[in-house]
């Protein structure tokens, strides 16, 4: 992972969050996620959300891009912990998501990092300052401990499964599902634009329960 810094590549100008607010402010809500959110099963080593029979009522659909949504008060939207032999991969992912109509605020170590900063630091910073943290968990993510700092930072950060954490299997069996992430259900990446869907879907899942909570707690 620290090898990423020897990389270097044009961050691509984006707009404002006040840019972002007022541009989908005028356009209509997102449409409703149909897909599930992260639930707790701690008697086994995870399980796949696209496995799972479980039916989950749906979230109403809100507008998790008005001016006032607390989804601006992050910075990012998502965070990618990936190693680095999956960086196209993930560019991918990250281009999928930022092409949305929500228009998705992703940090991308590659891009986002700032240069001369420490890594500790950085990856720090990318966890407390984004809502939700997709680990791509491959075999390349199990070796790197740079990954697995930056799971265990997400797991402080948020220990309950919320919706939050979003694991994404690829190539790695069940038996080698990380521990910590047991009580966690996870996304498995058979097919890519399915999986990037319902990483898609988790996420706008997520912001639209912080929506609805935030407006029950101002009523």
């Amino acid at each position: 992972m620290a090898g990423w810094f020897r990389r270097l590549l044009h961050k691509p100008k984006s707009s404002s969050v006040e840019s972002l607010k007022s541009s989908h402010s005028a356009s209509s809500s997102p449409s409703s996620s149909s897909s599930s959110s992260a639930k707790s099963s701690s008697s086994s080593p995870g399980r796949s959300l696209a496995t799972s029979s479980i039916s989950l009522s749906p979230v109403s659909a809100v507008d998790i891009s008005a001016s006032d949504s607390p989804r601006w008060d992050k910075r990012y939207d998502v965070c990618i912990c990936h190693s680095e032999e999956d960086v196209e991969l993930v560019e991918e992912l990250v281009s999928y998501l930022e092409g949305q109509p929500e228009s998705f605020r992703c940090f991308l170590q590659l891009r986002d990092a700032v240069a001369g900063s420490a890594v500790v630091t950085e990856l720090c910073d990318a966890v407390q300052n984004s809502h939700c943290w997709v680990m791509l968990i491959t075999p390349g993510f199990l070796q790197d401990p740079w990954c697995r700092y930056q799971m265990h930072q997400a797991l402080a950060e948020a220990p309950m499964a919320n919706g939050r954490t979003i694991p994404v299997l690829k190539d790695v069996d069940r038996k080698d599902y990380p521990r910590e992430l047991w009580n966690i259900y996870y996304i498995y990446m058979a097919l890519k634009e399915k999986s990037f869907r319902q990483i898609r879907d988790t996420v706008v899942r997520y912001l639209q329960e912080l929506c609805q909570s935030s407006t029950k707690g101002t009523e």
